[in-house]
């Protein structure tokens, strides 16, 4: 499930939480993947694909 959330954050550059819901991702998901640095909450009900960390 993650894996769907985040490549589809990058795919479309910004994601609404119905998107995330329309593919299977719960909403109480969405909370954990930003504290995991998966996204980053744009808005209210918008998310992004977090940028990796350089090495």
């Amino acid at each position: 499930m993650r894996e769907r959330a985040v490549s589809l954050a990058r795919e479309k550059g910004e994601v609404r939480t119905k998107d995330l819901t329309d593919i299977g991702v719960p909403r109480h998901y969405l909370t954990r993947m930003c504290e995991e640095g998966l996204l980053m909450k744009a808005g209210y009900g918008r998310y992004r694909a977090a940028v990796p960390k350089a090495a």
